[in-house]
Parts: C-alpha cells; sequence; structure tokens
C-alpha cells in the first residue's frame, strides 16, 4: 500500500465527515453522489474495487448494479454476505463516462482508502482489478499476472482477484472468478479469519 500520511480521523465516522462533501477533484464536481464504503466496520475481510459506476453514483454505495449482483452471488458461493465484509473503492467518486481513474484523482482520493483500511484492520484484502491490485501492490503489472497468487502487505494478506464487472463482458470470465473466490476462501481458512461468525478468531485446527 502506497505509504499516505495518516489523517487524523480516529473511526469511519470521522473519516466521512474529514471527507465531507469533497471537491479536492474534478470528479466532485461531476458526480451525483460520494461513495464512501459500506460493511461492517471491523471487518476480517475487506474488498477494494476501482471507482463507483452510474449505479453506485445514483445510490451512494458501492457495487449495487449488475457487477454488483455477480459479487453478491460469488460470496454466496463461499458462504458469506455483504455483512459479514467491507467493501470500498480506490476512487469515491464516479469518473465521467465510467473511463479509468486518472492518476491525479488516485492521489488525491486514496489516502482515504489507506485510512479506511487502518482503521477496518483486516487480515485479509481481496483487490478486485487492475487499479485495486496496483495501487495496495505498489506495481504496474496487470491483474492477469497477478491473480492467483497471495501477497503481504503490511501484515495483510492480499488476494488479486478479477474485477467481478470482466465477467459481464466476458462470460468465460465467470469460473475464473469463481476459481478466484474459492482460493480467496482458502486464505481466509488458512488465517484464522472467520467471518461466518461476525469476525470472530476461527478454532485453531488439528
Amino acid at each position: 500500500m502506497a505509504l499516505e500520511a495518516r489523517l487524523d480521523c480516529p473511526d469511519l465516522p470521522s473519516l466521512a465527515a474529514h471527507i465531507g462533501d469533497c471537491h479536492r477533484c474534478p470528479l466532485g464536481d461531476t458526480r451525483t453522489k460520494l461513495v464512501f464504503g459500506v460493511g461492517d466496520p471491523h471487518a476480517e475481510l475487506m474488498f477494494i474495487g476501482e471507482a463507483p459506476g452510474k449505479n453506485e453514483d445514483l445510490k451512494g454505495e458501492p457495487f449495487v448494479g449488475a457487477a454488483g449482483r455477480f459479487l453478491d452471488e460469488l460470496l454466496a458461493s463461499i458462504g458469506l454476505t455483504r455483512s459479514q465484509v467491507y467493501i470500498a473503492n480506490v476512487l469515491k467518486c464516479r469518473p465521467p463516462g465510467n473511463r479509468d481513474p486518472a492518476a491525479i484523482e488516485i492521489a488525491t482520493c486514496t489516502p482515504f482508502l489507506a485510512q479506511q483500511v487502518r482503521l477496518i484492520d483486516p487480515k485479509v484484502i481481496a483487490t478486485l482489478g487492475n487499479f485495486a491490485t496496483r495501487w495496495l501492490l505498489d506495481t504496474t503489472a496487470g491483474i492477469t499476472g497477478l491473480r492467483g497468487k497471495l501477497y503481504h502487505v503490511e501484515g495483510r494478506q492480499v488476494v488479486p482477484i478479477f474485477h467481478p464487472a470482466v465477467a459481464l463482458y466476458d462470460p468465460r470470465k465467470r469460473d475464473d472468478l469463481l476459481d478466484d473466490f474459492k482460493r480467496l476462501r482458502a486464505v481466509i481458512d488458512r488465517t484464522g479469519t472467520n467471518p461466518d461468525e461476525g469476525g470472530a478468531p476461527a478454532p485453531p485446527v488439528g
């Protein structure tokens, strides 16, 4: 994770208040709603996506469109629901036309994301797609070459995964995503993370 300066925000509500009606970059002038994040504030599993899309921009919540419905299906495939995880994005405002995030937008917004990670303090982070993965791993490599491997960042286990939206455009990626989530479940089980019981540590095995 890029080492952004720590913000003086001791909890998620104070961080949200600090961000406020953000206009620190031009996206503040074109968005409908800022999308802060949603889920268990003490989740041991956190998902980081790219940026809000049209539906997210209208509702102010991440992953509520078709990609979000597929994410719910992927979570169900490993026995989880949204209430047991935390979901955020690299950007908190929608880029016009769903274009890729610009470097200045990422640089402006990711200090807030870094503080979210510190406050939630997950044991496992699943990065969804290129932009989240490149930011967290501080790499220029693409998701295709990074997925299927386990990384460690600041004591957290990081599992790069295809973004669920790719399956909407390339149905062949659906099975790849299901495989990615099976690997994620294996990492969760190995680390003693147990979202099934509200984040309580799993009992030792063997």
